[in-house]
């Protein structure tokens, strides 16, 4: 026991002699690591440390040599916005930035030449600008060294990703052109469609009777003028035996007043029986009209009675007073009704209203005259319209208010009953650039549009602007003119994430 406790002691005390050393010589050090994790120090000593990666510089960038001169360029990010640093050397040791006169410029896909100019700093030069993102460009470097020249290029891609039409239409993905477009902010409520109710009309038969027949059902369109119903009744014969003996009784009175007039002027009868025949053929006259528009109050025509179609004294016909549908039905034959009994129902369905809730603190917010946006998600529809309409009370139960909105409703897909949204417009306004909301994906913590050249998708990070929940606005990123994906874009986001592309620089 004795002799393993003393190798143990022995062994801790050479780890720690060990340990000593590696203190006073110096180790690995976490200090000095530039923007791409590489150490600045490390690669300023001595030719036995680990040597840059082909290409590279000490910083980590892009190496470019002409002889024994070079330059190292990298962008560097770290809590600053993007910029070139690009630090000269000879034969591997530094030289004084401002010995070197530099500049650089930038060839993106659809965009002019961007030129870059540099001051020196502490051990490199700087860009007199910030190098917007995406960082996918050919570059074209000229610098000047002790009186001699030197040019280089070189290109750099990240975000992009090639394919040609037949692909991308297989996927689905959609090409719009950036363009300018009006944005509307919106104040979205919820409503439902409801018959118009100035185009509703109930049916009364206007005198008591039977129902002989009733073929017209409930749902079927009509047209004014169309049959809906028979009825018999008895007040009906009546009034048409009325209205034929007045019609006889003015047909002799106009004969009698021709007679008596032609025998009063050839003075052969008085002037009494000739003003008495007057008399009585102006009563005639107005007995006559009155019968007459007792039967036009009941629906018929006056042509009609002229001609005397009144066979079947007490028939009456119920015929449609407007085009529309049948949305109720109150009668059967054989069923006695009275003179204001309902029996149909008939609602033009050319026109809606699309009714509205309204919540007190927006009300301020809601007018007559605003144009609206109605959308119906169960539909897949949606149709423009402006408010008519806005209620005054606040409902006693509900504590909201109502407004409406008329809706051209031509092929009457618009069902009353039927749940939408609403979006009334605030606010419209002409924005410079703006995509479909479709347009838009998430790469790393920004936005991008996926713009297109040639066969070539390239991820352009955006700034956005205000929205209307179809379209949104580009602030910054995106110049009109450029085609980009509108729809299914997520395919390329994807094959780029599949792709390993990096944020290389």
């Amino acid at each position: 026991m004795n002799r393993k406790s003393t190798v143990l002691t022995l062994g801790i005390i050479a780890a720690s002699a060990l340990i000593g050393l590696l203190i006073m010589f110096g180790g690995p050090s976490l200090k000095g690591a530039d923007e791409h994790g590489h150490d600045e120090k490390a690669a300023a000593h001595s030719d036995t440390e680990k040597k840059p990666e082909p290409g590279k510089g000490a910083h980590g960038g892009r190496l470019l040599t002409s002889g024994s001169f070079a330059v190292e360029v990298t962008i560097f990010e770290q809590d600053v916005p993007p910029e070139f640093r690009i630090y000269p050397s000879v034969d591997g040791k530094s030289v004084p930035p401002n010995d070197v006169k530099l500049s650089l410029i930038i060839n993106r896909l659809g965009v002019d030449p961007e030129s870059v100019l540099f001051t020196g700093q502490k051990d490199y030069l700087r860009s007199d600008k910030t190098i917007e993102e995406p960082h996918s460009f050919a570059v074209q470097v000229a610098a000047e060294y002790q009186g001699k020249r030197h040019n280089w290029t070189y290109e750099q891609a990240e975000g992009r990703i090639t394919m040609d039409d037949v692909v991308a239409k297989a996927a689905g993905i959609g090409i719009g052109t950036a363009a300018p477009a009006r944005i509307r902010s919106t104040l979205q409520l919820q409503g439902e469609i409801q018959f118009n109710q100035d185009r509703v009309v109930r049916v009364v038969p206007r005198l008591g009777g039977v129902i002989v027949s009733a073929s017209t059902s409930l749902g079927d369109r009509v047209k004014r003028g169309d049959l809906l119903a028979i009825l018999e009744s008895q007040d009906l014969g009546g009034l048409k035996g009325e209205y034929l003996a007045a019609q006889q009784r003015l047909t002799l009175a106009r004969t009698t007043f021709d007679r008596e007039k032609k025998l009063w002027e050839e003075k052969i009868s008085a002037e009494q029986d000739y003003l008495a025949s007057r008399q009585a053929l102006s009563e005639a006259e107005i007995t006559y009209r009155n019968a007459e528009q007792k039967l036009i109050g009941l629906g018929f025509t006056r042509d009609a009675m002229q001609r005397q179609k009144l066979e079947g004294l007490t028939r009456l016909e119920i015929r449609a007073p407007i085009d529309g549908v049948v949305i109720e039905k109150k009668i059967s034959a054989g069923e006695a009704v009275s003179a204001d009994a309902g029996m149909y129902v008939i609602a033009d369905l050319a026109t809606v209203w699309a009714d509205m809730t309204i919540f007190p603190a927006d009300l301020n917010r809601v007018k007559v005259g605003q144009k609206v946006k109605v959308k119906a998600a169960a539909l897949g529809a949606e149709a423009d319209g402006v408010i008519s309409h806005v209620g005054a009370l606040i409902g006693e139960q509900s504590r909201t208010a109502k407004a409406r909105v008329t809706l051209r409703n031509p092929d009457q897909r618009w069902r009353p009953g039927l749940f939408v949204s609403i979006d009334v417009v605030q606010d419209e306004t002409e924005v410079a650039v703006a995509v479909p909301l479709t347009a838009i994906q998430t790469m790393g913590e920004g936005k991008v549009v996926f713009a297109r050249f040639g066969d070539v998708f390239e991820a352009r990070p955006v700034e956005l602007g205000r929205s209307d929940g179809e379209s949104v606005e580009i602030v910054k990123g995106l110049t009109p003119g450029i085609r980009y994906a509108t729809t299914n874009s997520f395919v390329l986001k994807a094959d780029i994430g599949k792709a390993g592309a990096s944020h290389a620089h």
